[in-house]
């Protein structure tokens, strides 16, 4: 009996306005937890970025 009711209550889905996902929320809230993977994906992307310049910088390419 128990199993049933964990499957109903894991079915509801909440429909939430994107506004409401985009809202700068401190504390421990999905919209808090959203912009945390986006900061870190940006920053993964600009730390890669740097450190492919920095490898294309000093690997002496050949001047044309």
């Amino acid at each position: 009996m128990s199993m049933e009711v964990e499957t109903q209550q894991a079915n509801v889905v909440e429909q939430v306005d994107s506004g409401e996902l985009n809202a700068w929320r401190r504390g421990f809230t999905p919209q808090a937890e959203i912009w945390n993977g986006r900061l870190a994906m940006l920053g993964l992307s600009i730390a890669l970025g740097i450190l492919f310049v920095i490898r294309l910088s000093t690997t002496g390419m050949p001047a044309n």
